[in-house]
């Protein structure tokens, strides 16, 4: 079993960044698919981005690309999202997500709790 805590959201204006955290137990999530997922109000879960394993491939939602970036800390059993010239658009609830392997349509089988990201115009 995996357990994973995010933390790191709050409230920031349009245009600025922030980090997330997501620190893993029960596992080392070194050879595990890392990534995030998010809600918005009203909207179904998406996907944001994913990393198959540190130096492995990286995947993006459109949406995101240029602007989101994920990274390991393999000592901390940790993964981060940098959010960077953050939209309105991105004001939802995001999700850290693992799983033992990665596909096209990614369905990992353990998530954190969640934690919430307001960006204000």
């Amino acid at each position: 079993q995996v357990q994973l805590v995010e933390s790191g959201g709050g409230l920031v204006q349009a245009g600025g960044s922030l980090r997330l955290s997501c620190a893993a137990s029960g596992r080392t999530v070194s050879n595990y698919a890392m990534g995030w997922f998010r809600q918005a109000p009203g909207k179904e879960r998406e996907f944001v981005i994913a990393n198959k394993w540190l130096g492995g491939s990286t995947y993006y939602a459109d949406s995101v690309k240029g602007r989101f970036t994920i990274s390991r800390d393999n000592a901390k059993n940790t993964v981060y999202l940098q959010m960077n010239s953050l939209k309105p658009e991105d004001t939802a609830v995001y999700y850290c997500a693992a799983d033992r392997f990665y596909s096209s349509s990614w369905s990992p089988a353990y998530w954190g709790q969640g934690t919430q990201v307001t960006v204000s115009s």
